[in-house]
This record gives C-alpha cells, sequence and structure tokens, in this order.
C-alpha cells in the first residue's frame, strides 16, 4: 500500500526547503491503525482501547522504482520512476482484546500518542479485527514516496 503524504508534513518540507523553516525531524515514527480515513487533514479514527498501541516502523534507504500513473491530461496510462521507501521488518500489533472492527486505512505519525500525521492512506485489503486477532504488516508493505 503506498501511502500520501500529509499536510503538515507536505508544509513542513516546502516551507523548510524553499523557504528555510526549521523543522525537527522525527527520530522514531510509528505505524497507526484507522477505521476511516484520516485524510491530508488528520481527521480519521483512529483504533483506540482493547490492547491497541502503535507500533515503530523503520524504512529501507530510498530506492527507484517504476509506477503506473495515469496522466493528469491525456488519461493514459503510464510508467514513471520514484523515489521510494519500503518497511524493512515485519510489523506486527499486539493481540487485540477487544473488537477493532475493520481497518480500513494506516498512518505513519511522529509520536507514540498524539503527534502529528505525516503519511496516510487506505489498506489494500481491509481486514475486522476482533478479540485475540494479531494484525501484521510484511516487510516491504509499507510504502511512501515523495513524487
Amino acid at each position: 500500500m503506498t501511502l500520501a503524504v500529509s499536510n503538515y508534513l507536505a508544509d513542513k518540507l516546502l516551507n523548510g526547503v524553499f523557504r528555510g523553516q526549521d523543522y525537527t525531524f522525527p527520530t522514531t515514527v510509528y505505524l497507526a491503525l484507522y477505521t476511516s480515513n484520516p485524510t491530508a487533514a488528520d481527521t480519521g479514527s483512529e483504533v483506540s482501547g482493547g490492547g491497541y498501541v502503535r507500533k515503530t516502523v523503520v524504512f529501507n534507504a530510498p530506492v527507484t522504482e517504476s509506477a503506473e500513473v495515469y496522466h493528469s491530461t491525456t488519461g493514459l496510462l503510464m510508467t514513471v520512476p520514484r523515489r521510494t521507501i519500503k518497511n524493512n521488518a515485519e510489523i506486527a500489533f499486539p493481540v487485540a482484546t477487544a473488537n477493532w472492527n475493520t481497518i480500513t486505512h494506516v498512518a505513519i505519525r511522529d509520536a507514540l500518542t498524539g503527534g502529528n500525521l505525516l503519511y496516510y492512506g487506505a489498506v489494500n485489503n481491509p481486514k475486522t479485527v476482533s478479540v485475540s486477532d494479531l494484525l501484521k504488516f510484511p516487510i516491504g508493505e509499507v510504502v511512501l514516496t515523495l513524487n
């Protein structure tokens, strides 16, 4: 699943690179689970309770990969190069001690609780997490790109 950049992070990157404004990069980032779309403005419903906790995610160094996108003017499908990073280890959430409902989206956040939304997107296969379920994301499943 390829995630999109949030308004918060887009503003920080644009202001830092093009306006010289300082931004303190997080040293640790976390994968969060959502039952609705967090949107670029950070408005979704994150899972809470039932043993849920955000999980640390670590990424590989950026590489160039090919991606298929639709041209904005012609509408034709085309292949373009993208700089991409992917999670370099499995991400396993704790066993649910209550129903977490259907996980439809995930997000990358800069704090274990609260904090700022950095990236967000829909999961490839929404999953209903019930009591005693364990949700995992394999290596390479969480994909971030800037172009």
